[in-house]
């Protein structure tokens, strides 16, 4: 039986792959490349995805700490 990850994947990956160099997609993300293997749950549809969304392609890595945390500290202080 294949796991519903998998199946996810393969759907993502044919979605992907009939609008590849028909569409612009934005994906944001907190996973590494590497990382997304272990979502995906399947190497060589996550290769063949990785593929389809890096073929001419911007990537965008922002650092620093996140504006939405820093409003929120309050949530993760217990009152005294």
């Amino acid at each position: 039986m294949i796991s519903n990850s998998k199946i996810e994947a393969n759907l993502f990956l044919n979605f992907v792959n009939g609008l590849h160099e028909k569409a612009s997609f934005v994906i944001t993300t907190n996973k590494s490349l590497k990382q997304w293997v272990e979502v995906m749950g399947d190497e060589v549809i996550t290769t063949a995805l990785l593929d389809r969304l890096l073929y001419r392609c911007e990537i965008i890595q922002l650092a620093g700490e996140r504006y939405r945390m820093q409003n929120r500290k309050s949530i993760f202080e217990t009152s005294s």
